[in-house]
């Protein structure tokens, strides 16, 4: 019969197919967009012809491509031309770099950075408009803070945003206040939105150069599917995505989950819009609670630095339940931002009470972050079906003391239980919520096999650290099992779609710390090159 040659054939003595739990020599022929066989290198020898690209990889580890299953696109784009704060250890020391970030960049009407945390600060105080109106006096800024809950703005910014002492809160958000009642630069979830809506004000050209710097970045990690959430700080770009897609410029699978909001009719003349295998409305998310260190995670009982409250709920939980039955009827899968104990379990609870209402079905929904559970939910994702949905490099990025002060001594000792639930039988996917951390997958898988906290030294409960085979599974087979796609992504396998990435080194004989900066050598989607770091393939 006869053979038709394959475009790409790649061999190493590594490669993880994810079907196992360790690397083997193999080697893996591509046609279009297809892995078209795999086997030993002679068996490989009947699909090469002519203009086929042979690659020898030797000992480095080919693997499935990395399959983000939680970021922000647009934001993401933003923050990677905007000033990183997170290696500032003082108010000043923030400002420093604010100030010099807003002098390299004067074409910038607006100074917009990430990643602030004051619990990293030498004085662990809030910063003020103050401060920031000293530096940037007529130019407004914008900061978001490390978990992207809150933000730091300075006095044009409020006013562009006509946020006044006479602003009311919106319904789910704070705007901080000083001792005489004025606006003090702090800004607490939807307050942020007045602000955001300015400070995010792109035009399409503009959006179209930060969606192609993404692009690029998303390749030279290995990052071969995203699932984009909706977020508190959304830039609509559907029609961006769509225009490269259209033009063969998509060089990454997208996954997107508007907002659930009782919208139905809207959600669903998109979900019909987009379906292909490269750009697909996967399904809808909506926020429970905030985070922890804002104290806007919703927890059960309340907080132990500040009895006086529990956090709240960013809708009523009545409005969530309704939401959620009535676009799990319609088909569904709904994704929810659950960081407290007491948002995880309403989160399970609506997920409950959804299969009572419409009956049980495969909806495959998730719980994001999941970082403070309450033991008794711990088991309720497997009996569920919900998809454990976590970025592992979270546990590092708060300062571990005003974490635990937060939530107390017995709360802490469930905190990121990636391990316990895993055991559950639970699905687990990986993610990294870029921007709120770095789009290295490396990083993540790092943090969950070694489970090293903020100060860089200390092992943070260290049975919850899992394997590193069960690591990369959840950045690969277990977000493609989470949005239904596992027949066509997540391992390599003959008959699958072609995205893989080849690292310049085997994780599986690495020292454990070297993993997050290993390079990526090759990043194929859809049977593309779409990164190459290599100087020569043997043909």
């Amino acid at each position: 019969m006869f053979q038709q040659p394959a475009d790409i054939i790649i061999s190493s003595n590594a490669v993880f197919t994810g079907l196992s739990d360790q690397p083997e020599p193999a080697s893996i022929a591509i046609k279009d967009n297809i892995i078209v066989a795999i086997g030993c290198m002679e068996e490989m020898k009947a699909f090469a012809g002519e203009n086929t690209k042979i690659y020898n990889f030797k000992d480095q580890l080919v693997m499935p491509g990395f399959h983000d299953f939680h970021l922000h696109i647009m934001q993401g784009a933003v923050a990677l031309t905007s000033v990183n704060l997170f290696d500032a250890r003082s108010e000043e020391e923030a400002l420093e770099m604010i100030c010099k970030f807003a002098e390299s960049k004067p074409e910038n009407q607006w100074v917009i950075g990430f990643m602030w945390d004051a619990g990293f600060w030498d004085t662990q105080q809030l910063p003020t408009r103050h401060s920031l109106d000293r530096i940037l006096p007529d130019r407004p800024a914008l900061l978001f803070h490390a978990e992207g809950h809150y933000a730091w703005v300075n006095t044009k910014a409020l006013e562009l945003a006509n946020i006044n002492r006479d602003t009311e809160n919106p319904s789910y958000g704070m705007i901080g206040k000083d001792n005489n009642g004025d606006p003090d630069g702090l800004l607490y979830e939807k307050a942020m939105d007045a602000v955001v809506r300015h400070a995010f004000n792109f035009s399409t050209l503009q959006k179209k150069e930060i969606f192609s710097n993404f692009l690029k970045h998303a390749a030279s990690f290995g990052v071969t599917a995203v699932h984009d959430l909706h977020g508190l700080k959304q830039i609509d770009a559907l029609d961006v995505f769509k225009e490269f897609e259209d033009k063969g410029e998509l060089s990454t699978r997208i996954h997107v989950w508007p907002a659930l909001n009782g919208n139905l009719e809207h959600a669903k003349h998109l979900r019909d819009r987009y379906q292909s295998d490269k750009l697909r409305i996967s399904g809808l998310k909506q926020f429970i609670d905030g985070v922890i260190t804002a104290r806007t995670a919703y927890l059960i009982e309340p907080y132990a630095d500040q009895p006086g409250t529990r956090g709240e709920t960013s809708y009523p939980p009545e409005t969530i339940k309704k939401w959620v039955v009535e676009a799990d009827k319609e088909g569904f899968s709904i994704r929810f931002h659950a960081i407290g104990n007491g948002a995880i379990r309403l989160a399970l609870d609506v997920y409950e009470e959804a299969q009572k209402a419409n009956g049980k079905r495969d909806s495959r929904h998730s719980i994001e972050h999941i970082e403070v559970i309450h033991p008794d939910d711990i088991h309720r994702f497997k009996k569920l079906g919900v998809t454990v949905s976590m970025q592992p490099d979270h546990l590092a990025m708060s300062e571990r003391g005003v974490y635990t002060d937060r939530i107390g001594n017995e709360r802490e000792k469930h905190v990121f239980a990636i391990n316990t639930l895993k055991k559950t039988g639970a699905n687990l996917a990986f993610g990294t919520d870029f921007p709120i951390d770095i789009l290295n997958p490396l990083q993540q898988v790092y943090r969950a096999v070694s489970r090293i906290d903020s100060s860089g030294k200390t092992v943070w409960h260290p049975q919850e650290r899992i394997p590193l085979a069960e690591a990369l599974k959840a950045y690969t087979s277990g977000p493609a099992y989470g949005t239904f796609r596992e027949h066509e992504l997540g391992t390599l396998e003959v008959g699958k779609l072609a995205d893989l990435v080849v690292l310049e080194q085997n994780l599986f004989e690495l020292p454990v710390e070297e993993i997050p900066d290993t390079k990526v050598q090759l990043t194929i989607v859809d049977g593309k090159v779409v990164y190459e770091n290599v100087g020569t393939f043997v043909k």
